[in-house]
């Protein structure tokens, strides 16, 4: 089956594939990562996939694309994102805001949609020691990604229990609606973020 119809084949496909789905997780959480690690949480819950497997390639993916970001603000500075106006001072705002509150900058800036790859940046643009910002952001890493994949497995805990007899397919419904929603929510987080 090249292209599952229904959860359940989904699944499958998932379980059938774990190394390969354990390296798109890492390469996804590398970069922005929010609801791919929930529906991954989800596939955990179904057994598709191993939970502390899942939480520890979450966690070492979210710490090393920030760390990436890092060593590119710390190494480049703004002056290649002179043809990005925008997005120049948004890293410039956040590098200013991560100079007097970058623990707790470090600790949420996973969570709202689009705010991730302008963080990781400004923090190598600000004054903080990669020393502090490696240890701040490794503890970060595993707290999010910890509370990412267990939000999606206890979400398969609901939906199994909601839905014990209704079919994959309302299941598959439900999981996107899941997923829209926390979309959705990332999106206005992201909006009251730029706004202060």
């Amino acid at each position: 089956m090249l292209f599952p119809t229904d959860l359940t084949s989904f699944l499958e496909l998932i379980r059938q594939h774990g190394d390969a789905v354990y390296t798109l997780v890492f390469a996804w959480t590398a970069s922005h990562a929010l609801l791919f690690t929930l529906f991954a949480g989800y596939a955990a819950h179904s057994g598709a996939l191993s939970f502390g497997t899942l939480v520890m390639v979450g966690w070492f993916g979210s710490f090393t694309g920030d760390v990436i970001r890092f060593w590119i603000g710390r190494r480049y500075g703004t002056r290649w994102l002179g043809s990005y106006p925008r997005l120049e001072r948004a890293v410039q705002t956040a590098a200013r805001l991560a100079d007097r509150h970058y623990i707790w900058m470090i600790l949420l800036h996973r969570y709202p949609h689009g705010i991730r790859g302008v963080a990781g940046i400004a923090y190598g643009i600000s004054q903080l020691p990669w020393s502090t910002f490696l240890a701040l952001n490794f503890v970060a890493a595993g707290v999010w990604s910890c509370a990412i994949v267990s939000i999606g497995y206890g979400f398969g805990q609901v939906s199994e229990k909601v839905m014990s007899d209704a079919s994959s397919g309302l299941g598959f419904v439900m999981l996107a609606a899941f997923l829209g929603a926390s979309w959705i929510l990332s999106k206005r987080l992201e909006r009251a973020v730029e706004q202060t």
